[in-house]
C-alpha cells in the first residue's frame, strides 16, 4: 500500500521471487488500502506511512477491529522514527531500501505469521509491539492507541470525558464507552496532548473540554461536573490546581 508505484513495483518485483506469497491487491491511497484489506484479509501488508486520502496510522485505525494483519512499514521516517519501529519487531523499509534489506524484512514477518492465529487478528504479543510502535510515531496529536480487551484500539483524546484509576488498570470513559487498559494512569497522563486534559484526584483526570463547573460541596471540598452531569471529586492534595482549573476552563 503505497502512493508510489515505483514503489509498489519494486515490492511485487520482490515477493514474486519467494513461492510463499500471493499477491492479493495493492493500493495507491489510505482509502483504497482500507477497503482491500478489509475485503482480502491479507496475513501480510506493506504499508507506507505518508500516502493520500488517509496515512497509514489512519489505515490501521479504520482496520484494527475488524482484521490487523503484519504490517511492515515503508516509510522515509527519519532515524528516530526508524529506531521506535526496529525496537518494537516491527518491521520497517527505509526509502530507498536494497533487496538484503527487504529479504531480512521478509524473514522476520515469516516468523510473526506463522505464530498468528487463524482468524488473522494476531495474538496479544504482536498487539502489543503494534501498540507500542504506534505511541512512539503517533503524529496525531488527538489520537490514542490503547489495547483494550485484547485488541489495539484507537480514540480520539477529545472524546474521552474522563479517566479513572482502577487497581492494575484504568477505565477511559469515552461517549457512554468504556475501555479498561493495563496500564498506570501516570503513564497515559504523559501521552496525553498538553493542556486538554489535568489530574485532578490520584485516581482522575478530566478532559477540560468536557468540564461544566466546579462546585464547593463545604468543609473546603469541590467536586468537578462534566457536561454529561457526572461529579466527580477534587482531590485535597489537588485543590492547589483549583486557580489553574478555573483558567483553563476560562
Amino acid at each position: 500500500m503505497d502512493d508510489e508505484p515505483l514503489a509498489r513495483r519494486r515490492i511485487l518485483s520482490l515477493l514474486q521471487s519467494d513461492a510463499d506469497f500471493e499477491v492479493l491487491g495493492e493500493s495507491g491511497n489510505g482509502k483504497d488500502a482500507v477497503e482491500k484489506i478489509t475485503e482480502l484479509k491479507p496475513d501480510l501488508v506493506f504499508l507506507d506511512v505518508q500516502m493520500p486520502k488517509l496515512d497509514g496510522f489512519g489505515v490501521l485505525e479504520a482496520v484494527a477491529q475488524t482484521h490487523l494483519p503484519a504490517i511492515v512499514f515503508v516509510t522515509a521516517y527519519d532515524q528516530y522514527a526508524v529506531k521506535a519501529f526496529d525496537a518494537h519487531a516491527v518491521d520497517y523499509l527505509l526509502k530507498p531500501f536494497k533487496q538484503e534489506r527487504f529479504m531480512d524484512a521478509v524473514l522476520r514477518v515469516k516468523s510473526q505469521v506463522q505464530g498468528t492465529p487463524a482468524n488473522g487478528n494476531g495474538n496479544g504479543d504482536e498487539n502489543q509491539k503494534l501498540l507500542s510502535l504506534l505511541k512512539h510515531v503517533n503524529t496525531d496529536s488527538d489520537r490514542l492507541v490503547v489495547r483494550s480487551g485484547g485488541k489495539v484500539v484507537f480514540l480520539r483524546a477529545s472524546e474521552i470525558e474522563w479517566i479513572e484509576a482502577a487497581a492494575n488498570y484504568i477505565k477511559l470513559y469515552s461517549q457512554q464507552r468504556v475501555f479498561t487498559v493495563r496500564e498506570k494512569i501516570s503513564s497515559l497522563e504523559e501521552a496525553l496532548p498538553a493542556g486538554k486534559f489535568m489530574r485532578i484526584h490520584r485516581s482522575l483526570i478530566v478532559n477540560l473540554g468536557m468540564v461544566q463547573e466546579i462546585q464547593p460541596c463545604g468543609g473546603g471540598e469541590f467536586v468537578v461536573v462534566l457536561r454529561n452531569g457526572r461529579e466527580l471529586p477534587l482531590g485535597r492534595t489537588y485543590r492547589s490546581k483549583i486557580d489553574e482549573l478555573i483558567h483553563q476552563l476560562r
